[in-house]
């Protein structure tokens, strides 16, 4: 009980501190005349995964790497799965006739096939049996280059420093982290490693499962705002984006600090279901550019196959 207390407590300081952050920077960037998709794609992409750096990071510390690679796999998969499907149950999404929506989806379609390559490339690192610093450097050169193409490619738009309290922001983003490192080293880690060794389940599936939906909630709750706005182009940008982030800053972040061996039958068949809910994402970004939604249909799919993803974890037990 009281480890899972330190979870609930953790998910529930990361989630605010995610917020925090979130707002902070936002009013930041829009001082620094970023345009919003860009925003969106960044720095709400990076606000929302702060959770799981701060987690993984300090999972590392802790020499817990199947929590590290539980939470980045099994956030992404939640991510698609269950964020992507309940925001298609909650308001179908369209592409709609507006500009910025137009150029919000033809952004987040570019966007697309790298994070297929992404998971692609973590695909093959744990193939070859090892993720460790020099995986962990091609994975942040290559987030360098993600975030210099997309600045570089990103509308710059007049600054909308108008109610923008340049001092409050700064120290929001301050607290914001403050509440990861809290959250993340104090309670959700520890309540999840001791609660592994109580019920004699690996870390991995702990972090598969209940550290990454725990984690995930910050972009539950941006998208789910989004979808209900009608700004259907951040959803799909936030949750590429916390994908992208995911593997190309967590989880090397993690990495060079504890490098670790894997094994396909160990971390290869997870690494497929991510591929996969990447797939059925891009499929879905794919007809909604060709005039079809991502409706309830896909709604019921998505969260189908990630309750049945979920449920096959636990079956292994």
């Amino acid at each position: 009980m009281i480890s899972l207390l330190l979870i609930v407590l953790g998910i529930a300081v990361l989630w605010a501190g995610g917020e925090i952050l979130v707002r902070s920077v936002t009013g930041l960037a829009a001082m620094l005349r970023v345009s919003p998709t860009v925003i969106g794609l960044t720095v709400v992409a990076f606000g929302t995964s702060a959770p799981e750096l701060a987690a993984a990071i300090f999972a590392a510390l802790r020499d817990s790497p199947g929590l590290v690679y539980g939470n980045v796999v099994g956030s992404n998969i939640a991510n698609v799965g269950l964020i992507l499907g309940l925001s298609a149950l909650a308001v179908p999404l369209h592409n709609h006739d507006d500009a910025s929506e137009r150029q919000a989806i033809r952004l987040v379609r570019r966007e697309l096939p790298f994070m297929l390559g992404t998971s692609l490339l973590v695909l093959a690192f744990v193939a070859f049996g090892r993720l460790g610093r020099i995986e962990g450097g091609v994975l942040l050169a290559l987030m360098a280059y993600f975030l210099v193409v997309l600045v570089r490619t990103g509308n710059v738009e007049e600054p909308e420093s108008d109610g923008v309290n340049a001092p409050r922001a700064v120290l929001g983003t301050l607290l914001g982290l403050a509440l990861l490192v809290v959250g993340a080293d104090r309670l959700l880690v520890p309540g999840a490693v001791d609660l592994a060794r109580t019920i004699g389940v690996s870390e991995q599936i702990i972090g598969l499962s209940f550290v990454a939906f725990g984690t995930s909630v910050p972009e539950l709750a941006a998208c789910l705002v989004a979808a209900y706005r009608n700004h259907h182009g951040i959803v799909l940008g936030n949750i590429i984006g916390s994908n992208v982030f995911n593997i190309l800053l967590v989880l090397p972040a993690a990495t060079l600090i504890r490098p670790f061996e894997t094994t396909f039958p160990a971390q290869g068949l997870d690494a497929c279901v991510m591929l996969f809910f990447s797939l059925l994402m891009f499929l879905a970004v794919y007809l909604l550019r060709h005039g079809r939604s991502i409706g309830r249909t896909w709604g019921v799919l998505l969260v189908a196959a990630y309750g049945g993803y979920v449920a096959w974890l636990f079956s292994k037990l």
